[in-house]
């Protein structure tokens, strides 16, 4: 009973919904035909969500016409999507799921120029959110008029094929949200002027679509209640102090009603745009629930369903929502790519095998901007349920496991699931490796929900944990394994410079884990994704901090941080007073401070209590060159190959366990 607001039932329009919890709409690249349609492992991945127990699934977005908006290679409804969405709906509606299909005007000024066939469109001549140079031609109101059409067609079909409601596409400032929005919206048509006539567009294409498929087939509106923008491609921190100068809460929330009136069967609230990227895809660096009063304060204006969104796999989390009536629904997005059974285990009372969203993007919308399959950093089969599922071997090895971080854990997970005997050694007295440095800042707890996990499932499976031990020769020698994969992680790289083993001088994990503290006045060296988020936390303490990197940009290396996730860490720069200093070379480091080269060739010194090393890491292969050549069936996996990050970890230990 502990979680019983979750599973009540609930009806949008007339359509009822076995419980009160959706799976978010994410984009599926890489899981289409070629015509634009949903694929088998499309079919696959939302039929393993309907298996976890999800009382709604909201599609990824699809397009209703490809001409007038020419961003190309998205999922698109045509006569051909008839078929697959069929089997779709047919397959999720035996687990008692329902399916709503998200349909989208485009993407106008956020379309990115290389996917593009044309010009960008917008609701007026605005600059396009990548390239400010490039100007957005305004829509004809005849092609307005037409986009209405395609999506009652659109509707018709999707009804032909069985699914149960859609969803418009009218949030993150899309082409929808361009046309609701004043501060794009500069047109003098019927599509234009006040809201009124701003929200003309999405609600002719309501009574398009009631009118071609009937008034009890359900259309909600997914909006942000609030843009978070200070100008164009300016976003706004939760606790920055700003003036809004997209939609406003005052004027969402008139929306609301204005969407209740026109007949909108429910509303899926959210924040933020493009603009302001880190809201409507908030990274680690947002708290769970971090949009939760957008939907709350909906719903003291409408009596329609009212579903939020953001961050709101923690359970406790979820059941208080709707506990307290912020809101009657609840999305989740990243916590069912993590974890498809997310809702079933919660039923079953079995909350510690619910695999953690880390919000790094990395995996998801990371490999969605890069054109590759949609995917998960912690979940390697999510997208590919079908040929990635684990398997029972017929063939039980005994697996030994050297290195007890996070590709040691995944390893030993993946093996033993398998059936096979694993023993783990860890020379350290706890297991985690990088894990336990990085989830030491408060905006990175989520690596240590990550890090229990695995503790508690390798529990469950029997995977022998040997911590204190030491990886040697003579310890692969005696143990006799089949198979032996080592994980030793890597080490922090110190440059041979003057005075780097100065008392003042600590690495980016010393200081995180307390063994080396910080004085006042620190100069971090280094602006990669580790430099940028320790620099935050020592300001956030108090710290007078400095970030110095040799490179012209901040998270310029490899792998790439993501588009929202770097925003936002910019941003938490800045607003934390953190002094940056690029193009910028240390050169020796002395006992006031450090020596460096700046931008402008000049050498100059910086005065620090404390100068932490932050500029990477070096793979520890060393274990693994002693045993190369001298035993069969020895795999070199995770920072001990090539130091990434943490889904490069986890794929490469889910990929080399599976094919033992």
């Amino acid at each position: 009973m502990k979680f019983s607001k979750l599973f009540e039932p609930i009806q949008i329009g007339k359509v009822e919904i076995k419980n009160r919890v959706a799976m978010a709409p994410m984009g599926i690249s890489g899981l289409l035909n070629p015509d634009g349609s949903p694929g088998p492992r499309a079919i696959d991945y939302y039929l393993e969500r309907a298996r976890g127990g999800v009382g709604l699934i909201i599609s990824s977005v699809f397009k209703v016409e490809n001409d007038i908006d020419s961003f190309h290679g998205l999922p698109f409804v045509s006569p051909a999507a008839i078929s697959p969405f069929a089997e779709l709906s047919e397959s999720i509606h035996a687990f008692g799921a329902r399916l709503f299909v998200q349909l989208t005007a485009g993407w106008g000024r956020v379309a990115h120029p290389f996917r593009l066939r044309g010009q960008p469109v917008s609701a007026s001549a605005i600059p396009n959110y990548w390239q400010p140079s490039l100007i957005c031609r305004e829509l004809k109101t005849e092609e307005v008029e037409k986009l209405v059409k395609c999506f009652g067609i659109a509707a018709q079909m999707l009804a032909l094929a069985g699914i149960d409601g859609i969803e418009l596409h009218g949030h993150e400032g899309y082409l929808f949200d361009q046309f609701t929005t004043g501060i794009w919206n500069k047109r003098n048509d019927q599509y234009g002027g006040d809201l009124s006539g701003r929200l003309r567009f999405p609600i002719e294409v309501l009574d398009e679509i009631k009118q071609r498929v009937g008034r009890d087939f359900p259309v909600q509106y997914r909006f942000g209640l609030k843009h978070y923008i200070k100008g164009q491609n300016a976003g706004a921190l939760p606790e920055e102090p700003f003036m809004e100068a997209g939609r406003d809460v005052e004027e969402g929330l008139k929306m609301a009603k204005m969407l209740e009136d026109a007949g909108f069967d429910a509303l899926h609230v959210d924040a933020g745009c493009y603009d302001s990227w880190y809201w409507p895809h908030p990274p680690n660096y947002q708290e769970h629930g971090c949009m939760v009063d957008m939907a709350a304060e909906t719903k003291k204006v409408v009596k329609i369903p009212v579903i939020a969104v953001g961050r709101l796999e923690i359970p406790e989390l979820a059941e208080e929502i709707l506990k307290s009536g912020k809101a009657d629904m609840v999305a989740l997005g990243r916590g069912l790519l993590t974890d498809a059974f997310w809702l079933k285990r919660i039923e079953e009372g079995q909350l510690k095998k619910i695999r953690p969203c880390i919000g790094c993007h990395d995996g998801c919308m990371g490999r969605i901007m890069f054109g590759k399959p949609l995917s998960c950093a912690v979940n390697p089969s999510a997208g590919r349920e079908r040929s990635y599922a684990l398997e029972k071997t017929n063939r039980p090895r005994k697996v030994t496991i050297i290195g007890g971080g996070t590709a040691g854990l995944e390893a030993a997970r993946t093996a033993a699931i398998r059936g096979h005997q694993v023993t783990l050694y860890e020379r350290k007295n706890v297991l985690g490796g990088w894990l336990v440095a990085g989830s030491v800042p408060s905006f990175k707890k989520d690596l240590l929900r990550l890090l229990q996990w695995y503790e508690s499932d390798l529990q469950e499976l029997g995977v022998k944990i040997r911590l204190g031990v030491e990886g040697t020769p003579e310890l692969v020698e005696d143990v006799q394994a089949d198979v032996v994969l080592i994980a030793t992680g890597a080490r922090p790289i110190v440059p041979q410079i003057p005075g780097v083993r100065k008392e003042i001088v600590a690495t980016a994990p010393e200081v995180l884990l307390g063994t080396k503290r910080p004085g006042e006045r620190v100069i971090i060296v280094g602006g990669g994704l580790v430099g940028c988020e320790t620099a935050i936390w020592l300001a956030q303490q108090g710290k007078k901090v400095t970030l110095i990197e040799m490179l012209g940009d901040l998270m310029a290396g490899k792998p790439p941080v993501i588009h929202m996730n770097r925003m936002m860490l910019l941003d938490l720069l800045q607003f934390n007073k953190v002094e940056i200093l690029t193009h910028t070379r240390l050169t020796e480091v002395t006992d006031e401070g450090i020596l460096l080269v700046s931008a402008s060739k000049k050498k100059e010194s910086l005065k620090a209590d404390t100068v932490v090393l932050g500029v990477g890491l070096e793979p520890d292969k060393k274990l693994y060159e002693a045993l190369s050549g001298e035993r069969p069936n020895l795999y070199l996996i995770g920072d001990a190959r090539e130091a990434r990050n943490i889904m490069g970890a986890v794929w490469d230990a889910y990929e080399v366990a599976r094919a033992i």
